[in-house]
């Protein structure tokens, strides 16, 4: 379980960047991710009082993939007080046109703002970070991968290892953790996420970088099935799912 305390492990670097394959999840996660954080930084726990960062800030870097996109909640993650930035329209209708806004730097120019950065999800995709380049090769910032290992593409250790190069070679930034998000949306079981971290644990072998968390999605698996993972748990919120999709 992902306890209050816990959460300093997610606060090492105040830029972070997530990217995956296309239905790995990385936006669910980005979402997910920043409002856990917005719901604990807001809170008078004594354990994230040391925390430098006083505002949070999601940055939309997807304008290649049309579905599910972060910027789509903005008006969710601004109530609770997460700036959305990313394409200059701010109106659903206009949300699929790949146009970023100006405004997209100040986060990343602000000491005091925790930045989540939805990458593109392949390396074309990826390559819009190379003209925000300067603000990632600081020391301030990590690259986070996220694998579905339920997806054709990342379902082996050598197609994971090839996406990654992929969009480390676009990007110029390493990869330095992995997260274990293995679903399969409605039908996800215990069994896709430990299948899943199996998965990490032999990439984050050759690569010799950690496995961040395991994500579940906490309306549909509990979190008491999972605790013989050694690793953080972190629970998805489901908030990019259209309730269409649920209806028969």
């Amino acid at each position: 379980m992902l306890i209050v305390g816990e959460l300093k492990f997610l606060k090492t670097h105040r830029k972070t960047i997530v990217t995956g394959h296309y239905g790995s999840g990385k936006t669910e996660f980005s979402v997910s991710l920043a409002m856990l954080l917005a719901n604990k930084l807001s809170s008078a726990n004594a354990a994230l009082a040391d925390s430098p960062y006083h505002r949070l800030a999601l940055i939309d870097l997807d304008i290649v993939n049309p579905y599910f996109r972060s910027r789509e909640q903005r008006e969710l993650l601004e109530n609770a007080e997460i700036r959305v930035y990313g394409s200059m329209y701010e109106t659903e209708i206009t949300a699929e046109l790949p146009a970023l806004g100006a405004t997209v730097r100040t986060p990343l120019e602000d000491k005091n703002c925790r930045v989540i950065v939805d990458l593109g999800g392949n390396d074309t995709g990826a390559l819009i970070l190379n003209q925000f380049k300067k603000y990632f090769i600081d020391g301030e910032s990590e690259m986070l991968a996220v694998i579905n290992a339920n997806r054709p593409e990342t379902a082996t250790v050598n197609g994971v290892l090839e996406h990654l190069s992929a969009i480390e070679t676009a990007t110029g930034i390493k990869v330095s953790k992995i997260v274990n998000n293995t679903h399969m949306l409605q039908e996800t079981t215990a069994d896709d996420i430990f299948k899943g971290n199996e998965l990490c644990k032999k990439v984050s072998k050759v690569l010799d970088i950690p496995i961040l968390c395991n994500c579940y999605p906490s309306r549909i698996v509990d979190e008491t099935e999972l605790t013989e993972l050694p690793e953080h748990l972190l629970p998805l919120g489901l908030y990019l799912r259209p309730t269409w999709l649920d209806k028969t």
